[in-house]
């Protein structure tokens, strides 16, 4: 049986705010008393499926809890994402169609599950109870709470200071989701530290309904490989939970030393101790950081791969970037007709149809940097007139493709 304080130690690691420890430990205390385990809420409202390292950050602690023997309960909103989250929001978010809500739903539930232990979860929808009040309990519901504090939310706060409208259903939104820790006794709820007034508002209102408060469990948001912008598709700074071995080793590798041991506490499970050793050694010089950070991606890479997967990745890796070769498996990507001249190969239009650049702006200027070579040598040209068949298209450090003409 794992004691409690050895609980408290991996329940707060990485952590940036826990309210309260007190009741945690007494959560914990009664749980290992009456062999229970405790309850953990994780509300998902289904609007962005595709799962990166920055989403998985509360995914891995529901999984530390998990393994700890706790039950999490997975809370897909359904319902309250016909509104939308307003936190962080500049203006009123448009309404999802339910047909919309369900299909990022079944999304997320397939990807969840490459992170957490399906046999320790349990997954509700939230329109099952909120779906059954009537106008009667809505509006006991509202009277838990003023107008004053919802606009002491950061978002609603200046938004009514620059008179930006603030539709009457967002204040419903925190309310509702407070409500779901009272429909499912939740006793922990995860999430971000942008989720700090929601997670609070379910404290309050399970203590209105006479239950135990929830512990509001709130984790760092996770900069991308930029190591400024919080991880983002849109920003192009993600790592996602389903890319290939290479991509994602290669992903970690990139991310700026200052980030490694976040990047250690947030997204891997190695024990706090052994994250606290490596960190002594990077202060003390007697760990290398290039040594640190490949047992990084090492690791990343084998919790979404396996062991195997990532060790062939590492000496990809070293192959290429470490002793100037080539990855031993390139993709073969056929040239079209019609970007061959006699000038040569439009070198622009290659890279963008190979997928590897987004748009042919910016296939130019990764040719003007200097980001592209053929056989290993850099080339500026726009237009290719040696490029010949099985030559071989490195576009910045990661990325190769083998040309057939």
């Amino acid at each position: 049986m794992i004691s409690i304080d050895e609980q408290i130690k991996i329940i707060s690691k990485g952590a940036d705010e826990i309210i309260d420890i007190e009741d945690l430990k007494a959560k914990l205390e009664k749980s290992q008393k009456e062999g229970k385990p405790l309850r953990v809420k994780l509300g998902l409202d289904p609007t962005a499926p595709d799962i990166h390292l920055g989403h998985a950050v509360v995914l891995r602690k529901i999984k530390q809890l998990q393994d700890l023997g706790h039950k999490a309960i997975i809370i897909i909103g359904d319902f309250t994402g016909m509104i939308g989250d307003p936190s962080g929001r500049s203006k009123t978010r448009p309404a999802l169609t339910k047909e919309e809500v369900l299909e990022n739903a079944r999304t997320y539930q397939e990807q969840i599950f490459k992170v957490i232990d399906r046999d320790k979860t349990e997954v509700r929808f939230n329109s099952e109870w909120l779906g059954a009040l009537d106008f009667s309990d809505v509006i006991v519901l509202a009277s838990k709470h003023t107008v004053a504090r919802m606009l002491e939310r950061e978002d609603f706060k200046k938004r009514f200071e620059e008179h930006e409208s603030i539709g009457i259903h967002e204040f419903f939104y925190p309310l509702m989701q407070g409500y779901d820790s009272v429909a499912i006794e939740a006793d922990i709820e995860l999430g971000g530290t942008d989720q700090r007034f929601n997670l609070l508002m379910g404290r309050t209102i399970q203590r209105d309904y006479g239950q135990e408060s929830q512990v509001a469990l709130m984790m760092p948001l996770l900069e991308g490989t930029d190591g400024v912008e919080k991880m983002s598709k849109s920003l192009g700074n993600y790592i996602g939970i389903y890319e290939e071995p290479n991509e994602m080793y290669g992903k970690v590798m990139s991310i700026p030393d200052e980030l490694m041991i976040k990047y250690y506490e947030l997204a891997t499970d190695i024990h706090p101790d052994e994250i606290s050793k490596i960190k002594a050694g990077l202060e003390d010089g007697s760990y290398h950081p290039r040594d640190a950070k490949m047992r990084l991606a090492r690791e990343i890479t084998s919790l979404y791969h396996s062991e195997e997967a990532a060790q062939k990745a590492e000496e990809q890796f070293k192959a290429v970037f470490q002793r100037g070769g080539m990855p031993d498996e390139i993709p073969t990507f056929e040239v079209p007709q019609d970007i061959i001249s006699q000038e040569g190969v439009d070198m622009a239009r290659l890279i963008v149809e190979a997928g590897l650049a987004p748009s042919t702006s910016q296939a130019r200027r990764l040719i003007s940097q200097g980001a592209i070579r053929v056989n290993g040598e850099k080339t500026d040209e726009l237009k290719n007139p040696t490029l010949k068949d099985q030559d071989v298209v490195q576009v910045g450090k990661r990325n190769f493709i083998r040309v057939r003409l």
